[in-house]
């Protein structure tokens, strides 16, 4: 958007008198209360005097709107209280120059180059070569203490920029200066910024340029831009709210305006950052909820894998990590049970399908329950038959001890059973084989379908005794029923030839549990 000249020239009419008022106002907040009377008195006539010279100046130059400025008419209206507002400078200067005040006498000598900058502005030909001194700024707060915040003042004129900071710098703030428009936007790619108050009128990249660039920049649109300009064409105000300034204030400015516009600014973007931050946290909460999710998935599909072959409360154990990995191959002293029932294969033949089924799960309800009930891990079943051990994939004490109750319970369990399908024609009893020994065992299979699996002479023994032993009868090995004597109440069948097994193997016929203190049989 360009500006037109007459729009220029009373932007620079302008100028001069903000330099001179905004300095006087600094002058007179900086006087301690009581402090210097003679010179607090001429800082405020020469606020007001400077004051009414803008109002006039208003005046003169709201009457040619959208037309050059007329100079002469400027010239006779503003030469008396101009002349009033230079010579009160030029006697303020005097006054803290001899005292040795150098701090007070550079800031009269900028009011006294504005005031003489305006003088040839309006074409009176008495403006004096004035030249000041610019020291290097604080970048931060004078008094030491943690920055409010940080705010980029941008301006290609040094007197504004260096009064503006130093208002802003008194009041707590962190404040870098840019003297053009591709300057601040060097400064804004490199440094983290809470503000910026940005001039309109700029020679190498103006501040409509410098708005839209940071509000097209993704990493740069969020911070606030407060437009500061001595130009007041309505359409330049409206430009840059649409460009997405927060606000436009005019030059000069009132400072309690400008500080409360500031205050809204930065608490604007102390939410959108809390926002921003809160978002962030959230999506790695995400991302962290999903990765649990997953791993989760993970468990409780490997869990209901395990859940074949274990108790829930030992799958559960084995997934998080309290017991080793089951499938990892290993050899273990292992008690052995192999149950089926006897008459099954007939009554399979017999009956119809769907009876077969409802046996069947009444067998494996009642079964499955004792064999968690005592902590046995369930190998495999094959219609009527079951394998199931004792001491693996988690070692537990008394692992014969626990097959032998479990055995006699399920053969209880199973007379109960009988009784019923008995009414119904059909003969069942349960058969039972324990032995014990060393197995390896670990993940049997191929890819795609493994099974856990014991292999080893106490496997065959206990299945070669299942089949040895007749409806509800329980054969357990010699190494079993020396191990269990105490408790035992069995007699010995002695040894058998057995299907598989080079010699007798020695074998006791289980009637039950003994009572407590009798003796062995």
């Amino acid at each position: 958007m360009s500006v037109d000249p007459a729009a220029q020239l009373r932007h620079e009419l302008r100028t001069p008198l903000n330099h001179i008022i905004g300095y006087t106002e600094m002058l007179l907040e900086e006087l301690p209360t009581g402090d210097k009377p003679e010179i607090a008195a001429g800082l405020s006539a020469l606020r007001t005097d400077a004051r009414e010279l803008l109002a006039l100046l208003n005046e003169v130059l709201a009457r040619g709107r959208g037309e050059a400025p007329d100079l002469g008419a400027a010239r006779d209206t503003l030469r008396p209280l101009l002349a009033r507002v230079r010579s009160a400078a030029d006697a303020l200067h005097g006054q803290t120059a001899d005292a040795g005040d150098e701090a007070r006498a550079a800031d009269l000598e900028r009011i006294r180059a504005a005031a003489a900058r305006l003088d040839e502005l309006l074409g009176s030909g008495a403006a004096a070569a004035v030249t000041t001194t610019r020291e290097p700024a604080p970048a931060g707060r004078e008094d030491g203490a943690a920055p409010r915040g940080v705010i980029l003042v941008v301006d290609d004129n040094e007197d504004n920029r260096e009064m503006l900071a130093r208002r802003l710098r008194r009041q707590g703030y962190q404040v870098p200066t840019a003297a053009g428009g591709r300057a601040a936007l060097d400064l804004l790619s490199r440094s983290a910024v809470d503000l910026v108050l940005l001039d309109v009128m700029m020679p190498d990249l103006d501040g409509y340029a410098v708005l839209q660039r940071l509000k097209s920049d993704p990493a740069l649109r969020d911070i606030p831009v407060l437009m500061i300009s001595a130009l007041d064409e309505l359409d330049s105000v409206v430009r840059c709210i649409q460009l997405g300034a927060e606000d436009y204030l005019g030059k000069p400015f009132e400072p309690v305006l400008l500080q409360a516009r500031i205050g809204a600014c930065l608490e604007k973007k102390r939410l959108h950052d809390q926002e921003a931050r809160h978002r962030r946290e959230l999506a790695e909460l995400n991302r962290t909820l999903e990765q649990r999710v997953a791993e989760q998935v993970a468990q409780i599909d490997r869990l209901a894998k395990l859940k074949r072959f274990f108790s829930p409360p030992l799958a559960e154990a084995i997934v998080s990590g309290g017991a080793d990995d089951p499938l990892k191959t290993h050899r273990r002293e292992v008690t052995v049970v192999f149950a089926d029932l006897r008459g099954f294969t007939a009554f399979a033949e017999t009956a119809e399908p769907e009876e077969v089924m409802g046996v069947l799960r009444e067998y494996h309800a009642e079964m499955g329950r004792l064999i968690m009930a005592h902590e046995g891990t369930l190998e495999r079943f094959t219609g009527d038959g079951m394998m199931i051990f004792f001491n693996d994939p988690v070692e537990v004490p008394n692992p014969a001890e626990r097959a032998l109750r479990m055995a006699v319970e399920m053969r209880d369990v199973v007379g109960t059973l009988a009784a019923g399908w008995r009414k119904r024609g059909w003969e069942l009893a349960l058969g039972v084989g324990i032995a014990q020994g060393y197995a390896t065992i670990g993940a049997i299979g191929f890819e795609g379908r493994v099974d856990y699996g014991a292999i080893g002479t106490v496997t065959n023994l206990a299945a070669r005794l299942c089949s040895e032993a007749a409806g509800s009868q329980i054969l357990v090995s010699a190494r079993v029923a020396a191990g269990l004597e105490a408790m035992l109440d069995a007699e010995s069948l002695g040894p058998l030839t057995l299907k598989g097994l080079a010699r007798p193997v020695p074998i006791w016929s289980v009637r039950g549990l003994a009572a407590p203190g009798a003796s062995p049989a």
